[in-house]
């Protein structure tokens, strides 16, 4: 199976992930009587693991609930040394190159990953590392905060491939990465 590094996130309308003081709660600002999960189930059901870096992570700690993740997920860290005891088994601290990191997840068979955090996605998208991105769009405007793109070193072509309308109100667009063939 051919190895894939995916993004499901959400956005307010000025394309921040969280607001001025990291916080995101305004992903709750649309009533969601049904508890829609505008596509998460069936989008982690074709992943094979995680990658997120420290900050995410240590907001997924912060949660107050259950280890959300039935799938690996790997922690970029060079400053996290082990994950915390109630964590162990459940995430994996992972550092080196993001090519190499890759490498080693593969070599454990996970093909089909799934992305997180802003800082890793920046990452990931500056080393032209990313092949599809679902996003949802929150109508709303923080004017400012956490972006979730920033200057790259080239422009990265993507192609919408679906769009859907969530809750009357939620716009989501899914877009696979556009990659020069090579005739040969």
């Amino acid at each position: 199976m051919e190895a894939k590094n995916k993004v499901f996130i959400a956005t307010s309308l000025d394309g921040y992930i969280a607001d001025k003081d990291g916080g995101i709660d305004w992903l709750h600002s649309i009533p969601n009587p049904d508890q829609n999960d505008m596509g998460y189930v069936e989008f982690m059901s074709q992943i094979d693991a995680l990658i997120m870096g420290r900050t995410t992570f240590e907001i997924v700690c912060g949660f107050d609930m259950d280890w959300p993740y039935t799938k690996p997920v790997f922690v970029l860290s060079n400053s996290l040394k082990n994950v915390p005891m109630a964590y162990k088994g459940k995430a994996e601290i992972i550092n080196g190159s993001l090519k190499e990191i890759l490498t080693k997840i593969h070599k454990k068979g996970h093909n089909q990953l799934y992305i997180d955090g802003g800082k890793t996605i920046q990452g990931f998208l500056n080393e032209d590392l990313i092949d599809e991105m679902t996003i949802t769009r929150i109508p709303i405007l923080l004017g400012g905060g956490i972006p979730l793109f920033t200057e790259l070193p080239k422009t990265l072509d993507f192609e919408c491939i679906n769009s859907k309308l969530f809750l009357d109100k939620v716009v989501q667009n899914q877009f696979n990465r556009k990659r020069e063939t090579t005739g040969i």
